[in-house]
């Protein structure tokens, strides 16, 4: 009731914010000058509002997105803004396996650091459909692309961490809606099958994953003595891009639920909270809403379900790179 109370009034928790909280607000004072972060889906949406307020606090911010016509517009709308903002962009498919190993390979190529990874980009309630390496499209682009690419950037971030001496940081955006989901959490023997597939449980599972996917690397970093937290976020119930396959039905839900949406720079704020505020420093393996520390789902806490996936995960993407 207490969570329902301060979504809809918009009162503080005890990080001192709330559900009205912008991504600015929470980050006001910051000086990140010495951090590089990639922000997946930095394009559109609340992606782009999280990659204008890190760069508005002076973070050297890489956008890595599919669409490169887009990322040139957001790139140039953050610069507009603010000039002397540091902005990039790269190409990235999370559909794709070779994809995220060629923007690896380039990323790595510039020679720069990295200090946060945003893994922010999702798709939500598509048809059923299956990526160019043969997986369902919401759990290869929301789960499979996010951790793969996290695999193959940590020896950048540890290396980062290690000659900083400054703490990495990884943000999976999950969403509240891994609550609803199928019986047991993940299909694991039937992630690419048509029969039984349903639009929102399908997203729903891709979003526990973002959680579990979270839990069991910051449990792997805590044991390896790495200084990198991983948290995981939902940022709020927002109108943006991510609807597109059901935005009628939104758009009619809004006008009876209008009390617990968003808007933008309110659902951007936890994500910049986590990533650059100084109180959240040390805290790894937390879901967080609206700037707070919240519980999870019961199947979001199963550390055995969440090592299943971590090797679940690492069979197929090992069985599509030999294909």
């Amino acid at each position: 009731m207490v969570g329902v109370i301060s979504l809809v009034t918009g009162m503080a928790g005890p990080s001192g914010f709330g559900s009205a909280s912008t991504a600015e607000q929470v980050t006001e004072g910051v000086d990140a000058s010495n951090l590089t972060a990639i922000i997946t889906g930095g394009a559109s949406g609340i992606g782009l509002e999280t990659a204008r307020v890190l760069a508005l606090r002076k973070v050297h911010v890489i956008i890595a997105v599919r669409n490169m016509v887009s990322a040139k517009e957001a790139k140039q709308q953050i610069l507009e803004e603010n000039e002397s903002a540091r902005v990039d962009i790269m190409k990235l498919d999370l559909c794709s396996v070779n994809s995220i190993r060629s923007f690896v390979d380039n990323f790595i190529a510039l020679d720069l650091p990295l200090n946060i990874l945003i893994n922010n980009a999702g798709v939500m309630f598509c048809p059923f459909k299956l990526s160019e390496d043969g997986i369902e499209m919401q759990f290869a682009t929301n789960h499979i692309g996010h951790f793969h690419l996290s695999n193959l950037l940590l020896d950048k971030m540890k290396q980062t961490a290690k000659a900083t001496g400054i703490e990495g940081r990884i943000i999976n955006l999950s969403s509240i809606a891994h609550n609803y989901t199928y019986r047991k959490g993940i299909r694991f023997n039937k992630i690419n099958e048509r029969k039984g597939y349903g639009n929102k449980k399908a997203y729903g599972q891709s979003k526990l994953a973002n959680i579990l996917h979270t839990n069991e690397l910051s449990r792997r970093l805590q044991e390896e003595g790495v200084n990198i937290t991983a948290n995981s976020v939902h940022p709020g119930v927002i109108m943006t891009p991510l609807m597109r396959h059901s935005s009628y039905l939104m758009h009619f839900l809004k006008v009876f639920t209008f009390y617990i949406w968003k808007n933008v720079p309110q659902g951007a704020a936890t994500t910049c909270y986590v990533a650059l505020h100084p109180s959240v420093k040390g805290v790894t393996g937390k879901y967080f809403v609206d700037c707070n520390q919240c519980k999870p789902s019961s199947h979001a806490k199963n550390k055995q379900l969440a090592k299943k996936l971590w090797d679940f995960s690492n069979d197929l993407i090992k069985s599509i790179s030999k294909a």
